[in-house]
């Protein structure tokens, strides 16, 4: 049989799975993608609304991923990077960063109040420790949450309440820093040896740009399914697929009767974009809002970066991960009240919402990657997807890559 009569399946147009795709035709193998939306992506989206570039949700690619720097081109997507520190916002706004990586966060950092000057040497001594722990170190230490890591190394609460928490509450997606530390030294350690940086499309300029190096594979879009087993796929519409191979690159427990793995749980979140007349962040800096009683987490001025749409005014992102039990319209008022109060920013009208049930896995005993061996589920079906590793655009790829493998091995 010739490598291009192989009828090979993969069932989900994101990240993971178009990896997988490019794996196969590295191969000689032409797979079919069925991909349930009208366009490649899945988590990672990006629409265009009154000329404003909104993704689905605040995302950011860091640049250090070691799978982003083997199948990206970086350049070709026109990466614009944040500035390595947070605008953070107490009774004033006040900077702090790596000087040493940019020199112009020097005196602010310096004069911004936040953490003692023995907090500024633990993150000196946190930046040494996680440069020479390797990936494979981290992911193969004993886990505890990341609160309890940060209090463990003797950040002070103010600190911890000031930065680290409202920081990585917005990569976590979750308020109580109860994510794995392993994600928290692996995320860290990307941050310290790359930067945080968005394509000047927005981040569905990613998968875009995987879905245009496809040469062979049939992307299927508006194809949803129903089940998977042996050598067949139904779809909803009653109709019956024959395939050799099945690569599941979304979440497999919808689609596999008896799935004997635990369901996934997701964490949530709230993106409400705005658009303003001026920016209270001039620099391309996160903000973040410390204040326990506030909902909001953070915001982010998308033009303080380059877009690839022209626009006229500001577009400012902002994200809720607290849980909340407000209509949709009392949490844009509620947004609206925060970001004047704590803020002082005067939004000019709401834009759009998205809320997002299933942002990122939530996930216990992280890996950073597994065998192409290990992502067999079936002598013909195989799992791919960030749930199986770690929740991140990084371990997605992996996952995909994996999971490609793990079919040729089986060919």
């Amino acid at each position: 049989m010739e490598k291009t009569d192989v009828k090979i399946h993969i069932i989900g147009a994101g990240v993971s799975g178009l990896i997988a795709a490019q794996v196969l035709e590295n191969n000689g193998f032409c797979p079919i993608i069925l991909e349930a939306t009208d366009r490649v992506g899945g988590r990672v989206k990006t629409d265009i609304v009154d000329n404003y570039q909104l993704d689905h949700g605040f995302q950011v690619l860091l640049t250090s991923y070691p799978a982003a720097q083997k199948y990206l081109d970086f350049k070709a997507l026109e990466l614009q990077c944040f500035l390595p520190g947070a605008s953070i916002f107490r009774e004033k706004q006040t900077i702090i960063g790596d000087p040493l990586r940019d020199v112009s966060l020097l005196f602010p950092t310096l004069l911004s109040g936040v953490g003692s000057i023995k907090d500024k040497f633990k993150v000196l001594s946190l930046n040494a420790k996680l440069k020479k722990k390797s990936i494979s170190e981290i992911f193969s230490t004993s886990e505890k949450t990341t609160m309890a890591y940060l209090e463990d190394f003797g950040f002070s609460k103010e600190m911890i309440t000031d930065f680290f928490k409202p920081f990585f509450s917005g990569i976590f997606l979750e308020p109580f820093l109860e994510t794995s530390s392993r994600m928290f030294e692996f995320v860290y350690k990307m941050f310290g040896e790359g930067f945080a940086a968005l394509p000047k499309a927005g981040i569905e300029a990613i998968p875009k740009q995987l879905e245009q190096r496809l040469t062979c594979t049939d992307i299927q879009f508006n194809t949803h399914v129903a089940s998977v087993q042996e050598g067949e796929i139904l779809l909803t519409s009653g109709a019956s697929i024959t395939t050799d191979f099945t690569i599941i690159a979304t979440d497999a427990s919808q689609l596999i009767k008896n799935f004997s793995s635990t369901p996934v749980e997701w964490k949530s979140c709230e993106n409400l974009y705005f658009e303003t007349k001026s920016r209270v962040i001039l620099k391309a800096l996160i903000g973040l809002i410390p204040n326990p009683d506030a909902l909001i987490n953070n915001i982010f001025y998308h033009t303080t970066i380059a877009t690839s749409t022209q626009v006229t005014h500001e577009l400012l992102s902002v994200t809720v991960v607290k849980d909340h039990a407000l209509s949709n319209e009392a949490l844009i008022k509620r947004v609206e009240e925060e970001l004047k109060n704590y803020c002082g920013i005067e939004t000019s009208r709401f834009i759009k919402q998205y809320t997002i049930p299933k942002a990122l896995p939530q996930l216990h005993d992280l890996r950073y990657e597994m065998a192409p061996s290990e992502t067999r589920l079936t002598s013909s079906i195989f799992l791919a997807g960030d749930t199986q590793l770690n929740g991140s655009l990084n371990a997605a790829m992996i996952a995909g890559e994996r999971a490609a493998l793990g079919v040729l091995e089986s060919v």
